[in-house]
């Protein structure tokens, strides 16, 4: 057998190569880059050639680097795979969910004890990430996302049709009696979604309610909790999307005073392996969510929507 180098030196070989920089892979294996360059330098000594071409504010790689890399990677691929199924033949009651920061904080952090009183047996862990974890490589069980993904080679069960409409503290309603007043206030932005066009925007609203341009301005957010903290300390208006204000609108925290919402074919979707979806804890919380998801039918009541 081949005197082959560490296996650490390797996984930080993977990681460099993948970002092609070293500061990224260090903060990905959360090493400092002196240790991730140490890393480097001892998989060179094993290799006996450079593998990394260092530039001035960057790296590329060598002719054994590009050599190297495609395999590496394979490697790491099955061995994650191979763990992961491991793991998953015991039966672990263990669930990793991964969604967006800001589903994970209005949705799911409010009515985790709820599932955790039901099924005392799962140990549930949340990953809240912008990014699209793998479910492979980041050992993911279950994953909830937003949008209009092909979800390939996963078993995907979509959420109701998702909507959004401005919503406000009562205190505010109060003072904003009609789509007219909303003028004279503050916007809040949620940019959450701008990669579906501007669909659930307060551009698209005020058009549909024949405002013509909503005002210029408003504070911006790039995640929806951080939208809706805003709106809940009754310091503006934001458009907020049903699935995620829904316990918020249940309890009188806000409310949606106006019958116009937008309808989007962009949805969530909760997402398991293919071949997992009978395992008894995916079960458990996949019930357990979609019967957490059935109030939303009744705030369709009295609804008018514009499909964007």
């Amino acid at each position: 057998m081949p005197n082959l180098p560490p296996l650490t030196a390797l996984r930080a070989f993977e990681a460099a190569a993948r970002h092609l920089s070293f500061a990224k892979a260090a903060a990905e294996l959360s090493v400092t880059p002196a240790a991730l360059s140490f890393q480097m330098k001892s998989l060179e000594a094993h290799l006996g050639a450079p593998v990394f071409r260092r530039l001035n504010r960057a790296v590329e790689l060598t002719k054994a680097g590009r050599d190297l890399q495609p395999l590496v990677a394979q490697g790491f691929s099955i061995l994650t795979e191979a763990w992961a199924a491991a793991r998953r033949q015991q039966n672990q009651p263990a669930l990793t969910v991964t969604a967006g920061p800001g589903f994970t904080a209005k949705w799911l952090a409010p009515r985790i004890y709820d599932f955790a009183e039901a099924h005392p047996e799962t140990e549930l862990r949340l990953v809240a990430a912008m990014n699209l974890l793998d479910f492979g490589r980041d050992d993911i069980d279950i994953a909830i996302r937003f949008g209009l993904g092909t979800d390939e080679g996963l078993v995907s069960v979509p959420f109701p049709q998702e909507w959004a409409t401005p919503v406000m503290t009562p205190a505010l309603a109060a003072k904003i009696t009609s789509p007219e007043d909303l003028c004279k206030h503050v916007l809040i932005h949620d940019d959450s979604t701008l990669f579906l066009g501007g669909a659930l925007g307060w551009a698209r609203w005020f058009e549909a309610a024949n405002l013509g341009t909503p005002p210029q301005g408003g504070p911006r957010f790039s995640g929806t909790d951080h939208a809706l903290d805003m709106a809940l300390e009754g310091r503006g208006v934001t458009m907020g999307r049903i699935s995620i204000t829904e316990r918020l609108l249940q309890g009188g925290q806000l409310v949606a005073p106006f019958p116009l919402a937008l309808r989007t074919k962009a949805r969530y979707r909760f997402l398991c392996r293919e071949g997992e979806e009978h395992r008894p804890s995916i079960c458990s919380f996949r019930k357990w969510v979609f019967a957490a998801l059935a109030p939303l039918e009744a705030l369709e009541k009295g609804r008018e929507f514009v499909d964007t």
